[in-house]
């Protein structure tokens, strides 16, 4: 299964592809989509959106995923944006009829070291480790991005193992 991992954002959104065969992980692609504060508003989320389409339209992932939004209430500004940029990536899966899952930061960061309150620090530092990546990638949206990503292979695959053991009385 292919895996496209999102951290949107309207000034860098970050992405990894990677594949879950056979319980092995490896890393396909990652990325980041920057866009100008020179453009207007609109056209930031429509440059999102297109390059989001091409990264599908080249690797052909299964499903999306996302982390869940947390909202600080000193801050709403910035989570009306990536509201809107969620909303965006919504609107790409559903066009691509990709399934979308969205995980809280804890559950990511449970799934990956067994500690929902792990540092991001952390988390990259396993991400890396995990995918056999040499060098810190140069934003910290794209390990973001391969977190949530990795955490999905992960929990799908404790969930089909759970479904397999359930028994019926």
């Amino acid at each position: 299964m292919i895996i496209l991992g999102i951290d949107p954002a309207l000034s860098v959104t970050g992405y990894g592809l990677i594949e879950d065969k056979n319980s092995k992980l490896s890393l396909i692609k990652t990325g980041v989509i920057i866009t100008s504060l020179k453009h207007n508003y609109g056209f930031r989320l429509k440059e999102i959106y297109t390059q989001v389409l091409e990264i599908i339209a080249a690797f052909s992932p299964q499903v999306m995923v996302v982390e869940k939004l947390y909202i600080h209430f000193r801050h709403p500004t910035t989570a009306y944006i990536l509201g809107q940029v969620k909303g965006v990536i919504a609107l790409i899966s559903a066009q691509s009829n990709l399934p979308l899952y969205e995980y809280a930061s804890t559950r990511i960061k449970k799934s990956i070291l067994g500690v929902g309150q792990a540092s991001k620090e952390q988390i990259q530092r396993m991400v890396i480790d995990l995918l056999g990546i040499k060098q810190m990638p140069r934003y910290n949206d794209i390990t973001d991005a391969l977190a949530v990503a990795v955490a999905h292979s992960y929990i799908s695959r404790s969930e089909q193992i759970l479904s397999k053991r359930k028994v019926n009385f």
